[in-house]
C-alpha cells in the first residue's frame, strides 16, 4: 500500500509527510483491501476564507473508492480531522462488505490454498 502526499499552494515538508503517513497509516492498517492512498493538502490564500487548510484523501480499494475532505485553521488539525473521518468511513465500508457476504483478500487466498 502506498500513501502519496501532494500539495497545492504549500511546500510539503518531511515533517508534514511523516505526520500524514503516521496518521493515515494507522487507519489503513485496519483494512487489507487498500491498494493506494492519495492525500492532497491545499492552502487557500484568500484572507476572508474560513478553514484555509484543506486535506483531501482518495483511497483506492479492490472493491471501491473512499473519498474524504476536511478543512481547519491549521494543516495538522485538518490532517487529524481527516484521519478521524477516514477511520469512520473505512469501518463503515468494511462492515458493509462483510455483511453483504463479500470475501476479503485473505479469505480468498485461504480458500485457494485449501
Amino acid at each position: 500500500m502506498h500513501i502519496h502526499v501532494n500539495g497545492k499552494n504549500i511546500e510539503i515538508t518531511e515533517a508534514i509527510k511523516a505526520y500524514v503517513k503516521e496518521k493515515i497509516g494507522k487507519v489503513a492498517a485496519r483494512y487489507d483491501q487498500i491498494q493506494g492512498i492519495d492525500v492532497i493538502l491545499t492552502v487557500i490564500k484568500n484572507p476572508s476564507a474560513e478553514g484555509k487548510n484543506i486535506a483531501e484523501l482518495n483511497c483506492k480499494m479492490s472493491t471501491g473508492v473512499v473519498r474524504c475532505e476536511e478543512a481547519a485553521e491549521s494543516m495538522y488539525a485538518s490532517i487529524d480531522l481527516l484521519a478521524d473521518k477516514f477511520a469512520r468511513q473505512i469501518t463503515k465500508f468494511k462492515d458493509k462488505n462483510i455483511s453483504s457476504g463479500k470475501e476479503t483478500i485473505r479469505e480468498m487466498e485461504d480458500s485457494q490454498q485449501a
